[in-house]
């Protein structure tokens, strides 16, 4: 399972996170701050996967980290990131990290049509894809009516 997603920059600054166990808000900025610092001083060329405390870390590019159980496949975590991205890709047709920060609420919304409670929920592109169509459909449709005046 899952414990933890989280994006972040190159710089340090923190683009989406999503947490799959319950902690306080200080324990949050805890393993952030660590896990930028010990993923971003990693060098380049050095393993996608690192120990640490009781939980495995994988990471990918543009510095997708997850945290995983002992247990857990660190390929298929990795696997889990490359949809994801694949999954942003098709929505924002070559994603960036412009289009997570002033599209966050989408982003977050196709990790919840991806990931539930830490685990995978739909393995389908075409099946997420669908469930992005219907939502920007049925928000162009409530914007129309919030528009049309009353009388």
């Amino acid at each position: 399972m899952i414990r933890f997603l989280l994006l972040f920059s190159k710089q340090g600054k923190l683009r989406l996170q999503k947490w799959f166990m319950p902690l306080t808000d200080r324990e949050k900025r805890k393993v952030i701050r660590d896990m930028m610092m010990i993923v971003l001083a990693r060098p380049s060329r050095s393993c996608n996967f690192l120990q640490w405390r009781d939980l495995k870390i994988v990471y990918a590019s543009l510095y997708f980290c997850t945290g995983l159980e002992g247990q857990d496949n660190e390929l298929l975590s990795l696997e889990v990131l490359h949809r994801y991205v694949e999954l942003l890709d098709k929505y924002f047709g070559n994603v960036c990290e412009l289009d997570i920060i002033f599209n966050f609420e989408k982003a977050y919304f196709i990790l919840d049509e991806f990931l539930m409670e830490g685990e995978v929920l739909e393995t389908s592109k075409a099946a997420v894809g669908v469930s992005l169509q219907e939502a920007d459909a049925l928000q162009e449709t409530m914007e129309e009516y919030m528009n049309k005046p009353s009388y």
